[in-house]
């Protein structure tokens, strides 16, 4: 591969040897890590060491942050020494939470999460958003660039409404992306193909299971497979 492709690889395992050995395994395919709640409480600073030490691509701090703007901006600072690239917060925080962050973190990508792609709209009209999930998650978009978020997660329904309303400098990242030949949505409810995400203006795609799955057969499989699924998305460049 001479060319990354615009994946964000979740590396969702609870071995931390396991994820150094996918990161091995993929680092000159994708372009961004992300290591999630659980990867953080269990292995924490140490852990998120270990993944920079073995690339050179970007981490994707995905801690979903949401809590009072003096909690929110004290936990951003706890994690500025990793210098992550991304750090998740949640945009139904408000704009005083997603205004202490960026400002806690001016090198980082502070990243709004709008309505999360696990969600159906009956989902979504329980929680008791007024709004359906498109219009919710505009809305969500639109509040958390205006305090200072430099990247949006949304599901890929909404990528072409949202790159409407934030405009092309806001990097927008989403998951509930499936290969063409993947037949199963796992846990998202709301999903399409890498190729039409990309397609429609999104700047990244999170993919885990379709690649990391190939890592029961070996550390080449799961290589291919995602040289397989990077060319079918860089195709469309």
């Amino acid at each position: 591969m001479t060319t990354k492709a615009p994946i964000v690889l979740a590396v969702d395992t609870s071995d931390l040897d396991t994820a150094i050995s996918w990161v091995k395994a993929t680092a000159d395919i994708v372009s961004v890590y992300k290591l999630g709640l659980e990867f953080f409480l269990t292995f924490g600073s140490d852990g998120v060491n270990a993944i920079t030490q073995n690339t050179e691509a970007d981490i994707f701090l995905d801690l979903k942050l949401h809590d009072i703007a003096h909690t929110v901006a004290g936990a951003a600072h706890a994690v500025s020494s990793l210098k992550p690239k991304y750090l998740t917060v949640h945009a139904s925080g408000g704009s005083a939470m997603i205004r202490a962050a960026a400002d806690a973190l001016p090198s980082t990508f502070v990243t709004g999460v709008t309505i999360l792609t696990s969600l159906s709209e009956t989902d979504v009209e329980e929680i008791g958003f007024k709004d359906n999930a498109l219009d919710s998650a505009v809305r969500l978009a639109a509040l958390a660039t205006h305090a200072g978020a430099r990247a949006i997660v949304c599901s890929p329904l909404e990528i072409v409404a949202i790159r409407q309303s934030v405009g092309s400098d806001i990097t927008i990242i989403t998951p509930g992306v499936r290969p063409a030949d993947t037949a199963h949505k796992d846990d998202q409810a709301r999903t399409m193909t890498p190729r039409e995400a990309i397609d429609r203006g999104a700047n990244l795609v999170v993919i885990g299971r379709p690649i990391t799955m190939s890592w029961e057969k070996g550390a080449q499989a799961m290589r291919e497979r995602a040289i397989e699924i990077a060319q079918q998305i860089n195709s469309v460049h």
